[in-house]
């Protein structure tokens, strides 16, 4: 597997398009279009919120009953949730004016929206929006890398990544785009995300890799604790590539997982480094656990601790924060068995061993923790499963951003 340049458009037959369509915002792009000319088979995975925005459900839709899908189109600014049967028929007019440009069926239409939840989307944007973008859709990274940043809200980075494989001797290429900065946290983690592959598979199959790998990847970031109700997550696959159709868990099922979790992981971890008013990447890394579940457990009970998150932030090596996330995260296990690390880029520092504190040098921890990324090491000395989650620290700045959101 090879990491390259580009995002949404780096598969082939896929183009992508943007455009400032005023849905909330002005004086930039809000809308963005992702396109294939083939029919593509696709899945997803959604918010486990009970309270669904409308494009989350026309989505999950789509994804089960329509055969193909050839477009998504994406909104920020307004959710679309919270809004009634006029969210539907806002939905329904963005996939009736992609219809109406390109000559493909209402049901072969995804759309997401991301932004203030409880307001209207202006449904006569959306669909100007589309005529706009039809004539503009590209296979370029350019047009990869400005629908990425056209989806973003409180973000303050485009999240895009692309890489190629083989398969026998046919290369594949899998690349994709997401935003998410607040209310993220699993399952599934407040996100969109869209990735686009010319690998020829069957749709089952294609279903259940993306809901593998979602368990360690999406499923494990977490910034503020609040579960979205828009969390989206669409791959589609054009066939493209020209490999033998993947109809079992065979060798070439596999190599295309890895790379699926490759992508997901890299834009996980940008989501989770990106969090409102964030200044670093929080992660916790939890080997030697009892059992898979409890590894996933623990990990995400450390990075979703709001006391753990301000200690990063401080640079305070307070390792009691994380001990005591542990202990009411509903995992099981004996703190007598416990070794506690801290590490970075500038070092590594045991600070807790089975039981028992150790003295450490206070201004080498502070300078550990100062790193943008630091990992609290955990081994739990009772099996063999490990998980890893990422989150961010806590800033003064994350409540500022979210105490006047809508405005």
């Amino acid at each position: 597997m090879e990491k390259i340049q580009g995002g949404v458009t780096a598969a082939k037959g896929f183009m992508a398009a943007s455009v400032g369509a005023e849905i909330k915002y002005k004086n930039r792009k809000d809308m963005a279009m992702i396109f294939s000319k083939t029919p593509c088979v696709t899945a997803g995975t959604f918010t486990t919120n009970v309270v669904k925005a409308a494009c989350v459900q026309w989505d999950q839709k789509i994804v089960k009953e329509s055969e193909a899908v050839h477009a998504v189109v994406v909104n920020s600014g307004i959710a679309n949730a919270c809004t009634g049967k006029q969210g539907f028929d806002a939905c329904k007019a963005t996939a009736e004016a992609v219809k109406e440009v390109l000559d493909v069926p209402v049901d072969s239409c995804l759309v997401a929206s991301t932004g203030v939840i409880g307001m209207q989307l202006p449904i006569d944007r959306l669909a100007n929006g589309v005529k706009m973008m039809a004539p503009k859709l590209d296979d370029g990274m350019d047009a990869a890398h400005e629908a990425a940043c056209a989806i973003m809200t409180t973000d303050t980075v485009p999240k895009e990544v692309a890489v190629t494989f083989k398969l026998g001797d046919k290369k594949v290429t899998l690349g994709g785009m997401s935003k998410g900065s607040g209310m993220i946290h699993p399952n599934m983690c407040t996100m969109l995300g869209f990735l686009t592959t010319d690998i020829a598979i069957e749709k089952s199959l294609l279903q259940e890799a993306l809901s593998l790998v979602v368990k360690d990847t999406f499923n494990m970031i977490t910034v503020d604790g609040d579960t979205s109700t828009n969390d989206t997550l669409l791959i589609m696959a054009n066939g493209l590539a020209g490999n033998e159709v993947i109809t079992t868990k065979g060798e070439a099922y596999q190599t295309f997982v890895d790379a699926l979790f490759f992508v997901c992981e890299f834009l996980a971890k940008k989501m989770a480094g990106d969090g409102e008013g964030a200044s670093k990447l929080f992660e916790a890394k939890v080997v030697n656990a009892k059992s898979k579940e409890d590894a996933r457990i623990l990990s995400r009970a450390i990075v979703a601790s709001n006391l753990s998150k301000a200690a990063i932030y401080g640079c305070d090596a307070n390792f009691g924060r994380f001990l005591c996330a542990m202990g009411y995260s509903g995992a099981q296990f004996d703190q007598n068995d416990v070794e506690l690390f801290f590490e970075s880029k500038e070092g590594r520092l045991q600070v807790f061993d089975k039981g028992t504190p150790i003295v450490f040098d206070e201004e080498e921890a502070t300078k550990i923790l100062g790193a943008d990324e630091v990992t609290i090491f955990v081994d739990m000395h009772e099996g063999s499963e490990s998980a890893t989650a990422w989150g961010c620290d806590l800033t003064y700045d994350y409540v500022k951003i979210n105490a006047d959101y809508r405005s």
